[in-house]
């Protein structure tokens, strides 16, 4: 697999409607992800739930786990079933909700639903097959009841924009389950426009904290993870496998609550740039060499431009030249040996033995002997060590994703 970069929001749906067009009409044909009955019974699906299914519905299953875990679908309930595909939760969730209730499945292939529809025919009344997107879900505000999903959110250009409108059509108190491919660290090389390699599953898929933070900025609660599976043990893809276990990708099944109201612009703003979630990004990103560096040169560089204003506007500012210099000898010695971990990843050592040079010469300029130059060599062999440790790490994703790079 090799990727050729900058594709379109557009191109991407249009290769995930010819991947699960293929799904539909050929599914025995093999496919990079799990897919099948065995698939179903290797997520948690009961058995005798998923012997009731018809068997061409079964066999173009291709979720990521067991929603139903969630248990938020009640007798009586309009539902929406989000990416439907064939339709094996549409048909689950048609025999919970009852003549009482109605199924809303809802997909993007046209293929898919118009397999449903031929399964459905004169069988199901309380199903309804629909063709359309999950960033521009075509139901009214406050219609559902409940939503079940599986395997969708990862195939989904702009999440937050698709987890907006499932907030947008439940009720005031209806409920979510949901199961979806999540990963460990993001994919940070110039991929995720890629249409081929974000059908893989992996290269679309979210980093956990950050698709359960995205659930509450837009008014979810009560988010809670049910499961997790090795999803991608069950692929017949030794590269995708590959794939996955680089990014620590596995699947996950959660539910949530719509509270009553969304929470406000200020609200959410301050939710999504609180400190903590947006250094985790950046360390999530392998950036963490670069924020302590930057700690570092504020440290050292930054109190120092504050002192000499201050006393420009009259200001006397007592600085502990001790505490000051140990301060910025500690930011200098973590770059050192964030940067130095990375070679566990990428197995070079110049970044390492780079941020060691460069951390003896602060270190001496700090302690022994203090020459300006010394200490600006010492920091930009620290930003080269960084940048270069980064490079590194970008190139290995590469290769890892069959990049041309």
């Amino acid at each position: 697999m090799v990727a050729i970069l900058g594709y379109s929001n557009e191109q991407i749906r249009d290769a995930v409607q010819q991947m699960y067009t293929h799904v539909a009409e050929s599914p025995q044909a093999p496919f990079h992800f799990p897919t099948g009955q065995a698939t179903c019974v290797a997520l948690g699906y009961p058995e005798e739930q998923v012997s009731r299914l018809p068997q061409s519905t079964a066999a173009s299953f291709a979720g990521v786990g067991w929603p139903f875990r969630g248990q938020v679908i009640q007798p009586g309930h309009t539902t929406l079933d989000l990416g439907s595909g064939a339709g094996n939760d549409s048909l689950i969730a048609g025999d919970i909700v009852g003549p009482s209730g109605q199924v809303i499945a809802l997909d993007l292939t046209a293929a898919m639903v118009q397999k449903l529809r031929r399964c459905i025919a004169g069988k199901y009344p309380n199903i309804h097959p629909i063709q359309g997107s999950a960033e521009e879900i075509p139901l009214l505000d406050q219609s559902m009841d409940s939503i079940t999903s599986n395997g969708a959110l990862n195939l989904v250009p702009s999440k937050r924009k698709a987890i907006r409108e499932m907030f947008r059509i439940l009720k005031p108190g209806g409920k979510l389950q949901l199961a979806d491919v999540v990963i460990h660290r993001p994919v940070t090389v110039d991929c995720e426009d890629d249409p081929r390699l974000w059908v893989e599953c992996v290269v679309g898929a979210t980093v956990e904290e950050d698709l359960l933070a995205m659930l509450g900025d837009v008014g979810f609660e009560d988010i809670r993870i049910l499961n997790r599976h090795d999803y991608f043990a069950l692929s017949p893809s030794q590269q995708t496998r590959d794939i996955a276990r680089s990014f620590g990708a596995c699947s996950v099944e959660l539910s949530a609550t719509r509270a009553s109201k969304a929470p406000g612009l200020i609200r959410e703003w301050a939710r999504r740039l609180n400190p903590r979630r947006w250094l985790g990004q950046l360390h999530r990103q392998g950036f963490s060499g670069l924020l302590a560096l930057s700690m570092a040169l504020v440290t050292c560089y930054g109190i120092l431009a504050i002192s000499v204003l201050l006393t420009l506007l009259g200001v006397q500012l007592s600085l502990s030249l001790q505490v000051w210099s140990f301060a910025i000898a500690v930011f200098t010695v973590i770059t050192a040996l964030i940067i130095g971990s990375g070679f566990i990843r990428h197995r070079k050592p110049s970044p390492g033995l780079l941020a060691t040079l460069g951390t003896a010469l602060v270190l001496f300029a700090l302690y022994i002997s203090y020459h300006a130059a010394t200490e600006l060599l010492g920091f930009a062999l620290l930003a080269g060590a960084a940048g270069l440790d980064l490079n590194f790490k970008r190139k290995l994703e590469a290769r890892k994703l069959g990049l041309k790079r």
